[in-house]
């Protein structure tokens, strides 16, 4: 497979370092590219087709209808697949040679190609439906149409997957995470100023929803009882989800400050110092893309099995499991999904029983259970994965000429003072962000982000701040490069 990878058409690595001013400009070109996007409808595409990753849309970067409606899907799943499969040691790849590293990229190109077919075709199958009277007023067959569609939707995922790699490699960051802060700010924004009315006649954002209110005469009847607070002031009204939401920024904030600094000096240099950071939350909270990723995947299976009438698995209404295996493998997104009043009036809306106390409890469960044990698996498998782990971490502090003072100086000896901290502190990191979007998806965000979408969105732009001030720095010192590792 090497030939084949090698022959893939990739965006050109710059032969100089690029000046912080292009970067900024790269980036931004990038966002506007893909906010263009994802206002471009599918043509052909008919209002009767069901979204299947409606639930996972904030953080999956796409948008319902758009040309990008896989957003970044396909990119994390191929992720997702490699991961497992070097970090199993079915495929034997040491990711600090180089040569492997070009494998690993190549084989992760390959096989976003593969997940874009593979993710485009279900979603065909009956979900995106084709315009029956386009396609009458063209002279042609339906599949016609779907053709169309399909080749629609297989180009927006491949510039998605170029995009990002624009991002990476000429601007600041990655497009992954450029793309999942655009989409879950956009839906921020909106849940606070939307002023569309929805269903029940109040406008959707939370701001002009309480003006109505207020104008409108309300408040006495919102608090005239504990179950019309419960219904109209915390959940209707939107109060729950804005207070979780200025709570989880104000916790990542303050956790993504929280580290462990393991003292530095120089072999050669007498006097000359650092310090190398091991952050709370050391391999990010990308690991909760992989996890509710794996969650989407199998509910695609789900619902796929489903509509062609197998359903040992659990049935579906539109993409929302309601009962079997699946209803506790589905992700939590709101106090809806788990308050037994919201759950009961929801799948009667659908004509479907309720679930019990205990069903309900059993699904918050698992949902933890795969948000903390995913977390932990995943963050471990990201750090080996992405150069952090011990080994790779020691190999380029010793090559920078950097020791920790009081051991010897070779790589071994670095490797075991890191895996004091490191491992350890990823574990603990992966589970406590786990946590932390469970307690985020229970209570609910503005507009809908949804507890990961939220708390990738506030660690990337913190990071992002990071990035920005790192890129300043070692564009006026220019040393510094060779020590972060961002030669060019």
């Amino acid at each position: 497979m090497e030939p084949i990878f090698a022959r893939l058409p990739a965006v050109a690595r710059p032969e100089k370092q690029v000046l912080f001013k292009n970067k900024i400009m790269w980036t931004i070109a990038i966002l506007a590219l893909y906010f263009i996007l994802s206002n471009i409808p599918l043509f052909g595409m008919s209002a009767e087709s069901i979204d299947l990753f409606a639930h996972y849309r904030a953080f999956f970067a796409g948008a319902t209808g758009s040309i990008i409606v896989l957003g970044i899907g396909p990119i994390v799943t191929a992720s997702i697949i490699l991961q497992l499969l070097v970090g199993g040691d079915i495929i034997h790849l040491d990711l600090s040679d180089p040569r492997d590293q070009a494998y690993f990229q190549g084989a992760q190109k390959f096989l976003v190609f593969i997940m874009i077919i593979l993710e485009t075709l279900p979603q065909l199958f009956g979900y995106i439906k084709p315009d029956t009277a386009l396609a009458a007023a063209l002279g042609v067959d339906t599949w016609i149409v779907t053709l169309f569609l399909f080749i629609q939707i297989c180009i927006g995922g491949v510039l998605i997957m170029y995009m990002d790699e624009v991002v990476s490699k000429w601007g600041i960051g990655s497009g992954i995470s450029l793309f999942i802060v655009a989409g879950v700010s956009q839906s921020l924004v909106t849940g606070l100023i939307n002023w569309l009315p929805d269903s029940t006649g109040y406008s959707i954002g939370i701001i002009p929803r309480w003006i109505q209110h207020i104008s409108r005469g309300d408040l006495g009847l919102m608090f005239s009882s504990p179950e019309n607070i419960l219904n109209y002031v915390l959940i209707g009204g939107g109060i729950l989800a804005l207070l979780t939401t200025v709570i989880i920024f104000v916790i990542v904030v303050y956790v993504e400050s929280v580290r462990i600094e393991i003292p530095l000096s120089h072999t050669s240099v007498r006097g000359a110092r650092g310090k190398f950071p091991v952050k709370l939350i050391y391999a990010s909270v990308l690991p909760m893309i992989l996890v509710r990723a794996l969650q989407a995947n199998i509910q695609l299976i789900g619902v796929l099995l489903a509509g062609r009438g197998i359903t040992f698995l659990g049935e579906y209404s539109g993409s929302t499991p309601v009962n079997g295996i699946m209803y506790y493998l589905s992700a939590i997104n709101s106090p809806q999904d788990w308050i037994p009043s919201y759950v009961q009036a929801n799948f009667l809306s659908m004509g479907f029983d309720a679930p019990a106390i205990w069903q309900i409890a059993l699904h918050i469960g698992v949902d933890a259970f795969l948000l903390v044990a995913g977390g932990i698996i995943f963050a471990l498998f990201w750090i080996e994965t992405t150069g952090m782990g011990s080994k790779q971490t020691a190999k380029k502090i010793y090559n920078s000429g950097m020791q920790v003072p009081g051991f010897r100086n070779n790589i071994a000896s670095i490797e075991k003072y890191m895996q004091r901290y490191i491992p350890k502190v990823t574990v603990i990191g992966g589970a406590f962000i786990g946590l932390l979007t469970l307690f985020a998806s229970l209570l609910g965000t503005v507009g809908g982000a949804g507890g990961t979408g939220l708390l990738l969105t506030v660690s990337i732009v913190y990071r992002l701040y990071e990035d920005l001030a790192s890129e300043q720095l070692m564009e006026m010192h220019p040393m510094l490069r060779s020590f972060l590792g961002k030669e060019d």
